[in-house]
């Protein structure tokens, strides 16, 4: 069996928490692609952190609704995470890195469902709504692309806070859906984790240096 580069092994092993929540999501997703339409939907409603799944089990639905993409394919997250995840977490260290994704996840899924609760009450939204299905991880990849905001080294911060203002902002004008209120709530709330990010030293570029498989020190 062909050996893994040492190169690509440093920067797997460097984010370990990265590649093992990506490895479950291939699992995942792989289980998905063999299972009938309608037994996957009622998994995922299981899974899902809809108003009703939150109301009978909060802390399970939190918890796995972030292993299962929604009928989609597995390779673009691998790319993002390879992109977004990756990086901080090798900058913020895995557990405040897990802290920073925990946080998005979570306060975007509460504040989203709160708002998606609101539209039932008040009748703007069907009271069928409170069975919608909302897994996945977006949340979470909102999350990180706010906190790397303290990141990313001038000049090319300003091109990408615009970035991220204009993909996760712009469908509030265009579709103001409970998710799209979920996905700028996560970027804010990874904005907020300021006091997470390391306080010492300057900023540098995104990726660590890497020698013999350990990672230099920031």
């Amino acid at each position: 069996m062909r050996r893994i580069h040492p190169k690509i092994r440093a920067w797997i092993t460097s984010a370990p928490g990265t590649y093992l929540w990506l490895a479950a999501l291939f699992v995942t997703t792989v289980a998905l692609h063999h299972m009938s339409p309608e037994f996957e939907r009622e998994l995922l409603l299981q899974h899902s952190t809809n108003i009703h799944e939150l109301s009978v089990n909060p802390v399970r639905v939190l918890i796995t609704s972030a292993f299962w993409i929604d009928g989609g394919s597995w390779l673009p997250y691998a790319l993002l995470y390879t992109a977004l995840h990756a990086p901080a977490e090798r900058w913020l260290g895995t557990p405040r890195w897990l802290a920073v994704v925990a946080a998005a996840h979570i306060g975007a899924t509460l504040i989203s469902e709160g708002v998606l609760g609101w539209a039932i009450h008040h009748g703007h939204a069907p009271q069928s709504a409170v069975n919608t299905l909302d897994v996945g991880v977006s949340y979470a990849l909102a999350g990180i692309a706010g906190i790397l905001i303290h990141r990313v080294p001038r000049p090319w911060n300003l091109p990408y806070i615009t970035a991220v203002a204009v993909f996760y902002g712009a469908p509030l004008i265009t579709g103001r859906t409970f998710t799209d209120i979920g996905h700028l709530t996560a970027v804010l709330i990874g904005l907020a984790c300021y006091p997470l990010t390391p306080a010492h030293g300057p900023r540098q570029s995104l990726d660590k240096g890497v020698e013999s498989g350990v990672r230099t020190p920031s």
